[in-house]
């Protein structure tokens, strides 16, 4: 955990950083060992150090879950200059009460039997540690980055990075 920030602090700094980013990649090993990345779209839940997803039992990342339960989900908002990278264990859940409470209609689109699809499957992902970057703002990123290229030195002030075990 960051010197600077208790487990508390770094879990409320992360929630206010992902909490309007709708889609997050969802990184998984397959079964060759090779990683693999999906878009997933993000609950409207605010983070507590758990990632709720609904995923289809069918799918790639729910067969590489079953082989290993490693993955990572990375969260960007390039108009805030906002990133999270976040490893943890990812787990399959039969859990009805959670899916009614994450379910909206925007899961129709890809389950044909709505909620009660039998092919809805929730994944969890219970983070362990984290990585965020925050910029001071693009244009001031831009002008950083402009700078470090005319004069040839490292662009400095470039907003700020934190690694987290939660």
């Amino acid at each position: 955990m960051s010197d600077n920030m208790t487990r508390e602090e770094s879990i409320a700094r992360i929630a206010a950083i992902i909490k309007d980013i709708k889609f997050a990649l969802l990184t998984t090993t397959n079964s060759e060992g090779h990683l693999h990345a999906r878009p997933m779209t993000t609950q409207e839940t605010e983070f507590d150090g758990d990632i709720w997803f609904i995923g289809a039992k069918d799918s790639g990342s729910v067969a590489d879950i079953k082989g290993n339960p490693r993955v990572n989900v990375s969260y960007a908002d390039t108009g805030k200059s906002t990133y999270v990278s976040v490893s943890g264990k990812a787990e399959l859940v039969e859990d009805r009460a959670k899916l009614e409470q994450l379910w909206s209609d925007f899961y129709k689109a890809y389950f044909e039997g709505g909620i009660d699809d039998p092919n809805v499957q929730l994944i969890h992902v219970d983070a362990t540690g984290a990585e965020f970057w925050e910029g001071d703002g693009k244009v001031k990123g831009l002008f950083q980055m402009a700078r470090a290229a005319l004069t040839g030195k490292p662009a400095t002030d470039m907003g700020t990075n934190e690694t987290v075990k939660l």
